[in-house]
């Protein structure tokens, strides 16, 4: 008969390795949100007229890179919160499509998937 659920130990090695990567994630998008609302810093107001324009277009452009990046570092703390949420129902590691477990090396690089390869590739 197959597994229908991790072990307990092996769910507490993943919650150990997703809160880990959490720490990283909430550190690198607090960066991110201190880089968007340092608005003045290296300004361009002392430069002429049209090397100001330039720069401040590759600012703006800049500025929203680095709010897609934010978003998405919000989206994956959200994802890895979920996950740390479905080790506590017990829950984590079954495919939401298929009903099998996902491979524990799956689960290692990609902690928060919720789909197997296998279901993920036909979608």
């Amino acid at each position: 008969m197959a597994e229908t659920r991790y072990s307990d130990n092996d769910l507490q090695e993943f919650q150990s390795l997703i809160e880990e990567k959490l720490v990283v994630a909430r550190d690198n998008y607090d960066e991110l949100q201190r880089a968007l609302s340092h608005s003045d810093d290296n300004t361009t107001d002392d430069t002429a007229p049209t090397f100001k324009m330039m720069e401040d277009g590759s600012e703006t452009m800049s500025r929203e890179e680095t709010a897609q990046l934010a978003a998405r570092q919000q989206k994956f703390i959200v994802n890895l919160e979920n996950a740390l949420l479905r080790i506590k129902n017990k829950t984590y590691g079954i495919c939401r499509v298929t009903g099998k477990l996902i491979p524990k090396e799956r689960l290692r690089l990609v902690p928060h998937a919720t789909m197997s390869i296998e279901a993920k590739n036909k979608q």
